[in-house]
């Protein structure tokens, strides 16, 4: 059986772009030169090779004819309405400051509209590497012999090095109870009373009380 490889890169640059390659086993890539320049003139960034399979079919290949026959391309309609070189006044907002209002052509906004999204998609990628090397450094920090370097890098990252630590706590109580023997049960309303009135809570600013349960509710 024929084993083939498949590559997947993406593109680092604006356009965003993930591209494969499925090549037959040892006409692919060689060991250690992995290099790929996307169509934009960005170097893209392989993510995988894995082994792939093609499916094997009895049937003949299509014609030219034929797939000209089976190809088919998509119709977009564009509005009647619809006029690139149209002024529009929009406002711009930012933040709590005053807006202000601007007017430009259709095409410039979107064009603007399409940056923002790429930036965006590129935000969020870098995000995630950052979120990645902020959970590097808590776990190295501690045990690390060169802790000013991993500060510097936390510090060029705008990363704060702070670390979760679950834990539990028990806490002791002693107080008292007061109800009227003529109102009340006191086997079926001590317990419950006692339960519902005790709640955790934290004046410490970097502890969050997640859960909490009352337990062991007796008679002094």
């Amino acid at each position: 059986m024929t084993k083939y490889q498949k590559y997947t890169w993406v593109c680092t640059g604006d356009c965003d772009a993930l591209i494969e390659y499925t090549f037959k086993d040892g006409y692919g890539w060689p060991n250690g030169v992995m290099d790929l320049t996307c169509r934009c003139g960005t170097s893209c960034t392989l993510l995988s090779v894995e082994d792939a399979t093609i499916p094997y079919t009895d049937s003949p290949l299509p014609t030219e004819e034929e797939k000209m026959e089976e190809t088919t391309t998509p119709t977009v309609t564009v509005p009647d309405t619809y006029n690139a070189n149209l002024l529009v006044t929009y406002k711009v907002i930012k933040g709590y400051s005053d807006p202000e209002y601007a007017t430009d052509k259709v095409a410039s906004i979107e064009w603007d509209l399409h940056n923002a999204r790429q930036a965006q998609k590129h935000n969020a990628v870098l995000q995630d590497k950052i979120d990645a090397v902020k959970e590097i450094i808590c776990e190295a920090y501690a045990d690390s012999s060169d802790q000013d370097t991993l500060r510097e890098i936390a510090e060029a990252l705008s990363i704060e090095l702070i670390k979760e630590v679950e834990f539990t706590a028990s806490i002791e109580v002693s107080g008292t109870y007061s109800y009227n023997i003529l109102e009340s049960e006191w086997d079926n309303d001590f317990e419950s009373e006692v339960t519902d009135a005790l709640f955790a809570d934290s004046n410490h600013g970097n502890i969050e009380i997640v859960d909490q349960e009352v337990c062991n509710v007796r008679e002094a």
